[in-house]
Order: C-alpha cells, then sequence, then structure tokens
C-alpha cells in the first residue's frame, strides 16, 4: 500500500530565511510529493522475534517465581537470625540475579528440607482432622451407646442424664 503525502518545500536562501514567517508563505513553493510506505506488522516483527520475546518473558516469570520462593523460604528458615535474614534480602534486592543463584546454591539443600518438612507437617494435621472428624460419632450413636451402657448397669439412672442432656445441648 502506497501513501503519497504532498509538502510545500523552497530552499532557504539562509538561517534567518529559514526562520521568517511571513503572509507570502506560499509565493515561490512548489508542491513535492513523496512515496511512503505504511509496513504490515508480520513484516516488522518476524516470527524469530516472536520466540525470542516469549523466551524473555517465560524467563521473566520464571525470574519473579524464583525471588518469591527465596523470599518465602528465607522469612520460614528458622535456622538463621534477623541480622543474617536481612543481609540476605539486601543482596537480592540490590543484586537480584546474583542474590538468588548465590541463595540457591547456598542453602538450597536446606530449602528443599524445609519443604519436605512443611508438606509432612500439613499432611499429619489433615490426616488428624479426617481421624478426628470421622471418629465423632453423630448424636444419635452416642445416644445408643449411653443407652447400651445404662441398660448394662455400667451407668446410674443421674448419670445417664447428665451425658444424655449434654449430648442434646
Amino acid at each position: 500500500m502506497t501513501v503519497v503525502a504532498a509538502r510545500w518545500h523552497r530552499p532557504a536562501a539562509s538561517l534567518t530565511d529559514a526562520l521568517v514567517f511571513d503572509e507570502s508563505w506560499h509565493a515561490g513553493y512548489t508542491p513535492v510529493t513523496r512515496e511512503r510506505s505504511v509496513e504490515v506488522l508480520a513484516y516488522v516483527y518476524p516470527l524469530l522475534g516472536v520466540f525470542w520475546t516469549m523466551l524473555w518473558f517465560f524467563c521473566f516469570v520464571i525470574f519473579i517465581w524464583l525471588l518469591i520462593t527465596v523470599f518465602a523460604d528465607l522469612f520460614r528458615s528458622h535456622d538463621i537470625g534477623g541480622w543474617a535474614k536481612a543481609g540476605w534480602t539486601i543482596l537480592i534486592i540490590f543484586l537480584p540475579f546474583l542474590g538468588i543463584l548465590i541463595y540457591l546454591i547456598a542453602r538450597g539443600k536446606g530449602m528443599a528440607e524445609r519443604n519436605v518438612k512443611q508438606a509432612a507437617d500439613q499432611k499429619a494435621a489433615f490426616d488428624e482432622y479426617v481421624r478426628e472428624t470421622a471418629a465423632s460419632a453423630s448424636p444419635a450413636d452416642q445416644l445408643e451407646t449411653l443407652a447400651k451402657l445404662h441398660d448394662e448397669g455400667k451407668l446410674s439412672d443421674e448419670d445417664f442424664e447428665k451425658a444424655k442432656a449434654k449430648i442434646l445441648a
């Protein structure tokens, strides 16, 4: 696609002549046409450029993920003190690539161990919750057990009424 742009052009005799604007600005000017092509995006941004951009975007996402992971591990860790955490934080903020690389090399093994321990603790807590929830019987089951104990004579009438009131409350 070709677009023709028209412009008035007159060579200036001097710099002051070029800067002077008067009423006769059109006198002695001749129209000059110039062809200008409109470029299509596919020609301006080739396929390899798209792949290169995708690679850089992917690397940026991985960098942000590593940054969040390192900071989470740093502040979750109980084996280092406040000054060490402050030092690591300053290093990671001012030299992010080098700081993350050094942190992963120096504390990577402990990082994995802390993640495994946290996952095991969460699983144990969940299993305990499930056991506790599944073990608690419904009020009907509890009343049935109370009635059975009362019938066997293991509970007095007074204890049976107290337990029954507690279950129904």
